[in-house]
C-alpha cells in the first residue's frame, strides 16, 4: 500500500480509502466487517463514511453504515492506527427526515450530528469530519451552471467553520474536510481560516473519474498550492467504467438496476466514452476497472481514492489497482479519448 500526507498534517493515509455507502442497503453487517478486515489486512488505514449512509438515503436505514463500522471498531484494539472519516449533511430536501426537517450547517445541527455519529461509531473522536455538501444553493451533484440565488445562501461558511473549530477544541474531531465543494467555497474556507485563525481544511472529497475530471479545472491548483488534496469518490462512475453495463447489460443487484436515481454516468456521451476506455483496456490486456482506478491513483493532486465494493471479488480487484502503473502510452491514449469526449458526466 502507498501512503500520502493528509493536508498540511503529518498524518499519513492510505492511497486507497475504503468507502462504505452500500453497507446497510446492499451489504449486511457481516459483509461490512469482512470488507473492513480484508482492507486493513491489505494495508488500508483510511475508512470513509457519513451520517446519511447508506445510499440511497432513507429514513429507515439512515445511520446503519456508521453503526456497522462501530460494531467492528468495538472489537479492535487499533483505533489509534485507523483514520476514520465521516460527514455532516447540509441543507437538502432529500434528508428532510433528519433533525426534525431542519437540517443545516449551524451549531445545533452539527453538534447533534457529531454526537450521534460518535455514538454509532462507538468512538471518542472522528479523525476527519467533512461537510458533505454546501449549505448554500450552488452547483454540485452534477450541476455545472451556477445561478446566483442569495436568498438560498443558508448558513454562512464562517459560522460553520467556527462550530467545527469548536469541535476540534472539544476533542471530538481532529481535522476538517469539505465535500462536493466549488472553487469559491474552497477559497472561502481557506480565507476564513487565515483571517480568523480558524482550523484549515485538509481535503476536498469530490467526484473524480475518467468520465468526470472537472476537479482538474478549478480545484486541482488549490490541492497543490493549499495542501487540500482530493479524496476522489465514484472513481468507477457507479461501476460504469468496469464495462459491465455495455451492450445493454443490466447486472442484477447493481445500483443502476436497483434505483433509477443513479443516472449521472449513463448518458449517451458517457456510454461512448466508456466503450472507448474499455476497448483501450482490453487492447492492452488490462482490467477496465483497474485501469480506471489506476488513472485516479496516479494523479498528483490526489490524497486518497475512495473505492467501494459490494462483493469481496470487487474489493480485492479494486485494492490491487494500487499495484498497476499505467504506461505513458496508455496515459496518452486516455488523453486522446478525453479530448474527444471531455467530461461527459460532470
Amino acid at each position: 500500500m502507498e501512503f500520502t500526507k493528509l493536508g498540511n498534517t503529518d498524518i499519513e493515509v492510505s492511497r486507497i480509502c475504503l468507502g462504505t455507502m452500500t453497507w446497510g442497503e446492499q451489504n449486511t453487517k457481516a459483509e461490512a466487517h469482512q470488507q473492513l478486515d480484508y482492507a486493513v489486512d491489505a494495508g488500508i488505514n483510511f475508512i470513509d463514511t457519513a451520517e446519511m449512509y447508506p445510499v440511497p438515503p432513507k429514513e429507515t436505514t439512515q445511520g446503519l453504515t456508521e453503526t456497522y463500522i462501530g460494531t467492528w471498531l468495538a472489537k479492535r484494539l487499533d483505533r489509534d492506527k485507523l483514520i476514520i472519516a465521516s460527514k455532516v449533511c447540509g441543507n437538502e430536501s432529500f434528508v428532510d427526515y433528519m433533525r426534525e426537517g431542519e437540517v443545516k450547517l449551524d451549531k445545533r445541527n452539527i453538534h447533534q450530528a457529531i454526537d450521534a455519529t460518535l455514538k454509532r461509531l462507538r468512538t471518542d473522536y472522528i479523525d476527519l469530519y467533512q461537510v458533505h455538501w454546501p449549505d448554500r444553493d450552488t452547483n454540485y451533484f452534477g450541476n455545472l451552471g451556477y445561478y446566483h440565488v442569495p436568498e438560498k445562501d443558508g448558513v454562512a461558511i464562517a459560522e460553520t467553520l467556527n462550530v467545527l473549530g469548536g469541535l476540534i477544541k472539544d476533542g471530538k474531531i481532529r481535522m476538517i474536510g469539505i465535500s462536493n465543494e466549488t472553487p469559491w467555497g474552497c477559497a472561502e474556507y481557506l480565507r476564513l481560516s487565515d483571517e480568523q485563525g480558524l482550523p484549515r481544511i485538509v481535503s476536498i472529497q469530490n467526484p473524480y473519474n475518467l468520465l468526470n475530471r472537472t476537479f482538474e479545472i478549478g480545484l486541482s491548483e488549490f490541492a497543490h498550492r493549499e495542501q487540500t488534496g482530493l479524496l476522489a469518490y465514484s472513481p468507477l462512475a457507479f461501476g460504469v467504467l468496469s464495462g459491465k453495463f455495455l451492450n445493454g447489460a443490466r447486472p442484477a443487484g447493481t445500483r443502476l438496476v436497483l434505483w433509477d436515481r443513479f443516472s449521472r454516468y449513463s448518458n449517451p456521451q458517457a456510454y461512448v466514452a466508456t466503450k472507448a476506455y474499455v476497448k483501450l483496456a482490453h487492447e492492452n490486456d488490462l482490467d477496465p476497472a483497474q485501469m480506471a482506478l489506476a488513472f485516479v491513483n496516479s494523479q498528483p493532486f490526489l490524497t486518497s481514492n475512495i473505492i467501494g465494493a459490494t462483493s469481496m471479488k470487487q474489493l480485492r480487484s479494486n485494492i490491487e489497482s494500487i499495484d498497476l502503473k499505467l504506461s505513458k502510452k496508455i496515459i496518452k491514449a486516455i488523453e486522446v479519448i478525453h479530448e474527444k469526449i471531455p467530461n461527459p458526466s460532470p
